[in-house]
């Protein structure tokens, strides 16, 4: 099967995305006739490239200049311009700290993999955190971001609960955590979405790999974020433990920050988990509504054509 017909099975089902996306909960201003064609015609041509552009697992992926991800057999990676039009398509924005998707055999969802070079972040904060106290911090800055999003005619979400408490390893940085979101108005057949989040630190700042997914799959895919998680390397010099003080910048913030918004509401920053939300809500409806099944048929595509 040639490339550009391995593309064009998940460019039908984006496609179909056109007609959700041009409803007011996923745009302020409804595209129709010719918008909506030309959307539609976007999502296809944006999966085409996708397709064309991705690398299969097992293979390592460079991220950057500061570390690669052993990526396993069963994955693919969409690089950074490809996995950005493909975001785009979907009405979801990007920017220079976004490196690519992670699509994989057995998963619903997908995980978006960015670098941010926030600095050496302290991880001292972790040993005194209270869940409750993050949780609400998380259900405050959502709820203050959706005040904007009203304004501009846009869905509204809450933080419904854990999906998975904050949880982080000292020997290996790596923090890993979730919460449950909700359509704060929802449809009678709205599901609920989930971000399960997880981090790597490194000398001057940290990966992100936060896997989109429903509530429904997260449980059978939480492993396989994991697992892609543990992955992830640093280059000499640039892990966490390289870290020199007399030289090195640190982040203006704790660990806490990277969880929901503890450290951010002291810097008077709490729009920082809004503008998280803000940026990933479209991903997390679209999850729900089966851009996952979409993707694991286009990797289905794929093992039945080699």
């Amino acid at each position: 099967m040639s490339l550009r017909l391995f593309g064009n099975g998940l460019a039908a089902c984006l496609s179909s995305l056109a007609l959700l996306l041009a409803s007011p909960a996923f745009a302020e201003t409804p595209p129709a006739g010719a918008a909506a064609t030309s959307q539609a015609s976007e999502l296809e041509a944006a999966s085409e490239a996708a397709s064309a552009a991705q690398q299969h697992g097992p293979a390592l992926i460079s991220l950057g200049d500061q570390g690669a991800l052993d990526l396993p057999a069963g994955f693919s990676f969409i690089p950074k311009v490809e996995a950005a039009r493909l975001m785009h398509a979907m009405g979801n924005l990007t920017d220079g700290d976004f490196l690519g998707l992670v699509i994989g055999e057995q998963m619903n969802g997908f995980v978006s993999v960015r670098f941010e070079r926030a600095g050496y972040v302290k991880d001292d904060d972790a040993k005194d955190w209270d869940a409750d106290e993050l949780l609400q911090n998380l259900k405050d800055g959502t709820e203050q971001a959706n005040e904007q999003r009203a304004a501009r005619g846009i869905a509204e979400f809450v933080v419904a609960g854990w999906v998975e408490k904050p949880a982080y390893d000292a020997s290996t940085h790596r923090l890993v955590w979730s919460a449950e979101v909700r359509d704060k108005h929802p449809a009678e057949d709205s599901g609920a979405g989930v971000n399960y989040n997880t981090y790597q630190l490194g000398r001057e700042g940290y990966y992100s790999m936060n896997l989109v997914t429903d509530l429904a799959s997260v449980e059978a895919e939480k492993p396989i974020a994991r697992q892609l998680l543990a992955g992830l390397s640093f280059n000499e010099g640039k892990r966490y433990g390289d870290f020199d003080s007399s030289v090195d910048k640190v982040a203006e913030y704790g660990l806490a920050a990277l969880v929901g918004g503890a450290a951010a509401k002291k810097l008077g920053l709490l729009a920082v988990m809004g503008a998280f939300l803000a940026k990933f809500a479209k991903v997390i409806a679209l999850a729900a509504l089966g851009v996952g099944a979409a993707v694991k048929g286009w990797l289905g595509r794929k093992n039945k054509s080699v």
